[in-house]
C-alpha cells in the first residue's frame, strides 16, 4: 500500500477488522487480525471505516455541487451577471439558484402540472400517470396520492385558502378535492376532450377551465354546474390565466392567438396575433410591475394588475403585450426549442420561463433580455413550473418524470 504511512495502515486495518466484525464476517475477521498481528480494538473508535466512507461521499458530494455553481457563475457571466451587484450582494431578488435542493421522484410518467398551497409548505403534482400527488416541499418527503382521474392530469390550482384543490385531465373531466380530506367531491362533465387549464376566479365560487374543444367554461364550485361557455378560438386551448380581481381572462391557443376576455361583458375584447407558431402559456403581470421600455424607446406604464400579458409559443419566443391596447411591446428570444411555461416574478421585475431547451431562465424586464439561465436543468423537457411567493421556491417538473425544488433565497 504505497503512500500509506505505518500508523495510517495500523488505522486502515482498524476499520477493516471493526467492519468485518460489526458485519458478522467472524471468520474473515479473525484471519484478518491474524495476519495483520492487529490486538483487541478500541471501543470508542467503532465504526470509524464507515464514518470516513460517509465522510468522502458526503465531500465528493459537495465538490460536485460547488462545480455545478461554478458552472452557473460562469454561465451568468456570460448572460450579463444576473442583475445588479449591490443586488447580489444582498442576497439577490430571490431567484433560483443550482444546484437544485431536492429531486422528488415517484410518479411514473411526465410530470404536467405544479401548484404550491398557498399557506403550507405543500406542492401538488400532476402527471400523465394520472394520479396527484401531495408533497412536502421544505423536506422533499412525499405525502401521498390522489386518484381518480383515468387519465393524464393536465392542470392544478388551490383556491385562495387552499381547502380546494380543482383538478383537470385528458380524460375530459373536472374534479374538485377537499385538501382537508383528500376526497374528491364534485366531477364536472362537459368539455369534449382533454380539458388543458383550470383556475380558480379569485372568489372561489367559480372555476374557469380551456379545452381542446376550443372553449372556456365557468364553472359553480358549489354544484359543479356550468354556468357559460365562451367560443372564439379556432384550435385546441392550451393556457388561460385569470386578473388578481376576477376582471379579465387570458388565453392562448394553437390558433397562435392570444385572447383577452372581459368577464363581466362575458366576450373577448382583443385577440393578439404575432406568434408564429402554437401558444403554450399565458400570464398576466403582477400590480409590482409598473412599467416597461420597449425596444423603440417607448415607455408603456402598469395601471395596476394584469397591465401587461406574458405569453410562451413553440414558435421559441415570449411575447409581452400592453393589455390595454393589446399591442406587442417586447420580443424575448433565447430559448432553443419550445416555450413550455412561464410566470412573472412576484417583484414584477422578472419573468421566469421553462422550454424543451431543458433550461430555465430568468428574464430582466427593464433589460428585454435573460439574466439568468440554468441549463440542463431537468434530463428532458421542461414541462411546468411554479413559483411560491410566501417561500420563495421554484418548482419545475419534466418529461423526465422527476419534480425539481430550487431554493430562491
Amino acid at each position: 500500500m504505497p503512500g500509506l504511512t505505518n500508523r495510517e495502515k495500523e488505522e486502515l486495518n482498524k476499520g477493516i477488522l471493526d467492519y468485518l466484525k460489526s458485519g458478522g464476517y467472524i471468520a474473515s475477521a479473525e484471519a484478518f487480525q491474524k495476519e495483520t498481528e492487529i490486538e483487541e480494538l478500541d471501543p470508542k473508535k467503532s465504526g470509524l471505516l464507515e464514518k470516513k466512507w460517509t465522510s468522502v461521499i458526503r465531500l465528493q458530494k459537495k465538490v460536485m455541487e460547488l462545480e455545478k455553481q461554478l458552472e452557473q457563475v460562469k454561465t451568468d457571466a456570460g448572460t450579463g451577471g444576473g442583475g445588479n451587484p449591490k443586488a447580489r450582494s444582498r442576497g439577490g431578488e430571490n431567484l433560483p439558484r443550482p444546484p437544485e435542493q431536492f429531486t422528488l421522484a415517484q410518479h411514473r410518467e411526465n410530470i404536467t402540472a405544479l401548484r404550491f398551497h398557498p399557506l403550507y409548505s405543500l406542492l401538488v403534482s400532476g402527471s400523465q400517470d394520472a394520479t396527484i400527488k401531495v408533497w412536502d416541499f421544505e423536506t422533499g418527503e412525499f405525502e401521498r396520492t390522489l386518484k381518480g382521474h383515468t387519465n393524464g392530469v393536465q392542470s392544478l390550482d388551490f383556491d385562495h385558502g387552499g381547502k380546494l384543490l380543482v383538478s383537470s385531465s385528458a380524460d375530459t373531466t373536472i374534479r374538485l378535492w377537499d385538501f382537508q380530506t383528500y376526497e374528491c367531491i364534485k366531477t364536472m362533465h362537459g368539455h369534449d376532450h382533454s380539458v388543458s387549464c383550470v383556475r380558480f376566479l379569485p372568489s372561489g365560487d367559480q372555476i374557469a377551465s380551456a379545452s381542446r374543444d376550443k372553449s372556456i367554461r365557468f364553472w359553480e364550485t358549489s354544484t359543479g354546474y356550468c354556468t357559460k361557455i365562451w367560443n372564439g378560438h379556432e384550435d385546441w386551448i392550451r393556457s388561460i390565466d385569470i386578473t388578481e380581481d376576477g376582471s379579465m381572462v387570458v388565453s392562448g391557443s394553437h390558433d397562435k392567438t392570444v385572447r383577452l376576455w372581459d368577464v363581466r361583458k362575458g366576450e373577448c375584447v382583443q385577440i393578439m396575433k404575432e406568434h408564429s407558431h402554437h401558444v403554450e402559456c399565458v400570464a398576466f403581470s403582477p400590480a409590482t410591475l409598473a412599467s416597461i421600455d420597449s425596444p423603440d424607446g417607448k415607455t408603456y406604464k402598469g395601471k395596476g394588475m394584469g397591465s401587461f400579458i406574458a405569453s410562451g409559443s413553440r414558435d421559441k419566443t415570449i411575447k409581452i403585450w400592453e393589455t390595454a391596447t393589446g399591442q406587442s411591446i417586447m420580443t424575448l428570444t433565447g430559448h432553443d426549442n419550445w416555450v413550455r411555461d412561464l410566470q412573472f416574478h412576484p417583484s414584477g421585475k422578472f419573468l421566469i420561463s421553462t422550454s424543451d431547451d431543458k433550461s430555465i431562465r430568468i428574464w430582466d424586464l427593464t433589460q428585454g433580455r435573460a439574466v439568468k439561465s440554468i441549463n440542463d436543468a431537468h434530463e428532458h423537457f421542461v414541462a411546468c413550473m411554479d413559483f411560491n411567493v410566501n417561500n420563495p421556491t421554484l418548482a419545475t417538473g419534466g418529461v423526465d418524470n422527476v419534480i425539481k425544488i430550487w431554493n430562491c433565497k
